[in-house]
């Protein structure tokens, strides 16, 4: 899947994430969601990377990188939305494992974050994604991301 929407394409607007997802601001790292493929088990999030964030005031003060466990969790959360939609609706994705991470550059105010996630193996008790940021068609981050599945009354 590029970066670019289909005209198959689903697209979850913040609005809508914030109805999926049980994060909020701050914590809520995902704009939207420009494309999901059930059939394949894909999904692409958007990420729009602004000076504003807060956490830009303490991580490196004078030159800006967004924090690599921030781009991870970007990349978890859209792999959230991905479990929801492939129809675990009542149960919220719970981070297990984090294997395999590298960051390959950095991410700076004024980038555009694509969150990829593909989960072929998902069942109702958790499984893993493996997920890659990308930023300008480049890699800047990618990990296996597993996860449990949790009923949201449990929490």
């Amino acid at each position: 899947m590029s970066n670019e929407a289909s005209s198959s394409t689903v697209v979850f607007t913040a609005k809508e994430i914030l109805k999926i997802l049980p994060h909020r601001y701050p914590m809520l790292l995902v704009d939207r969601i420009i494309a999901i493929d059930l059939d394949n088990s894909t999904i692409i999030g958007q990420k729009n990377v602004t000076m504003n964030e807060e956490f830009f005031q303490g991580h490196f003060p004078g030159v800006p990188l967004m924090p690599g466990v921030l781009i991870l969790e970007a990349l978890a959360q859209a792999g959230g939305i991905l479990v929801h939609q492939k129809g675990y609706d009542k149960k919220i994705a719970v981070l297990l494992t984090i294997d395999k991470v590298k960051f390959r550059r950095p991410v700076v105010p004024g980038d555009v974050l694509y969150l990829h996630a593909y989960g072929p193996h998902i069942t109702s008790k958790g499984g893993k994604v493996q997920a890659k940021a990308f930023v300008n068609d480049k890699v800047v981050a990618q990990a296996e991301i597993g996860f449990a599945l949790v009923d949201k009354e449990q929490l």
